[in-house]
């Protein structure tokens, strides 16, 4: 089935990013272009983090024709997910680590599984060669975006590459067995700099899901606490911001990013600290959260305790709100089938899109992934994509569910 095009109305077209229109700033709840008019963010996810440490589904299409699937359902963005152990192999082997596309396959899948993927992935993108770098995809995947119009959004998946995400992974919290907090923060500065030639750039998220490093007791005893939070990420994205003073710095809350409560309240972080906007870039910080609650049947407790929980911060009229913030939220998601669909979550989050015309990133756009957990070729059910990333995994559930909620998200009021 060829993919179908979706025609934007006036109104909608209003509010499609132009490149040129980069970089981008906040004002209260908004998200801002160059041109003062407001940006939402409504895109995917597609994964880089994993044991590869290049993006996923190379093996079945182009870069051109993932990037224009995602342009042609009307998203303007893409999160582009990444493991700072890729930065780690170039910056700690004086360069050297930066590994070409075979041997980067094979490290990560093995030497026939590896060697097999890399022969489909230079058939389906010819202009790779066995030399072609990890870094050099990441740079064709910013070209390609800058040419169909995409706004690509950086996020730190996982600092050892794998999939994510656990509490026992090690990966959990800034001092965690993978987690070191120096390297997490020498990595985005790395990065922050690297992509300043990306012009389809224009924001980064520090870390995705921060959570309880249940493996460390002594750690989360010590350490997994707002006030620590506080001071890495505002540690971070000064980093990030001096390298690159262009770019939005989405931050992340804890319990898997479901929670950034005192944030937007102004409430005491531990110690008396408070979130001050002096501490950061200024208009230049995003709140980002997940929601995940699939099984609440319920859509005034979704929508609650996404409230409570950070959302308030769309929220200027709220004497409660002393920070005012955009907020997106960058995962969600379900089955891609009618049933999951037509779920009390999935209606309810879009419900809470359209009417707050709040940004959103939908997980995930992969139909597989090259391995997952040691299982090769994993499918994932949950995807946009199909298996071979050629069609709809639900041409239904596109028609019914994302076509409506990217059009009523966009429009504007």
């Amino acid at each position: 089935m060829r993919v179908t095009y979706v025609l934007l109305s006036s109104s909608i077209l209003s509010c499609v990013l132009g490149l040129n229109n980069l970089p981008l700033t906040t004002s209260g709840r908004w998200i801002k272009d160059n041109r003062g008019e407001t940006v939402t963010y409504v895109g995917s996810n597609w994964p880089g983090h994993m044991s590869a440490m290049i993006p996923e589904g190379l093996q079945y299409q182009s870069i051109a024709t993932i990037v224009g699937k995602i342009k042609g359902l009307g998203m303007n963005s893409i999160r582009l997910t990444y493991a700072t152990e890729m930065v780690d192999d170039i910056l700690d082997r004086g360069g050297q680590g930066n590994l070409p596309l075979k041997a980067s396959l094979i490290k990560g899948l093995g030497e026939r599984n590896g060697s097999d993927i890399f022969q489909k992935v230079i058939r389906k993108n010819p202009s790779f060669t066995e030399k072609t770098t990890r870094l050099e995809i990441f740079d064709a995947i910013a070209a390609e975006c800058e040419k169909q119009g995409i706004i690509l959004h950086l996020d730190n998946h996982i600092s050892k590459a794998m999939w994510c995400c656990d509490t026992k992974d090690g990966n959990s919290w800034p001092g965690d067995q993978f987690y070191d907090s120096e390297k997490w923060k020498r990595g985005w500065r790395f990065m922050a700099n690297h992509t300043r030639s990306w012009s389809a750039m224009a924001s980064v998220g520090l870390r995705n899901e921060l959570r309880s490093p249940d493996n460390n007791a002594a750690l989360k005893s010590k350490s997994y606490n707002w006030s620590d939070w506080y001071d890495l990420v505002k540690s971070c994205a000064e980093g990030v911001s001096a390298a690159n003073p262009n770019l939005l710095v989405f931050l992340s809350g804890l319990g898997f990013d479901t929670d950034l409560g005192p944030i937007p309240t102004g409430g005491d972080l531990g110690g008396g600290k408070v979130y001050r906007k002096s501490d950061f870039a200024k208009d230049k910080v995003v709140l980002e959260l997940h929601n995940y609650q699939n099984r609440e049947g319920d859509c005034s407790k979704i929508k609650g305790g996404m409230v409570r929980n950070g959302w308030n911060a769309l929220n200027s009229n709220n004497p409660a709100v002393k920070n005012v913030f955009p907020v997106v939220m960058t995962e969600f998601g379900f089955e891609q089938d009618p049933k999951a669909a037509a779920t009390v979550y999935a209606t309810c989050l879009k419900d809470f899109f359209v009417s707050n015309r709040a940004g959103w990133m939908y997980w995930v756009f992969a139909g597989s992934y090259y391995n997952r957990q040691n299982n090769h070729d994993s499918d994932e059910k949950w995807g946009m994509l199909n298996h071979d990333w050629s069609d709809w995994r639900s041409p239904a559930v596109i028609q019914t569910y994302f076509k409506p909620m990217i059009r009523g998200t966009l429009k504007v009021r």
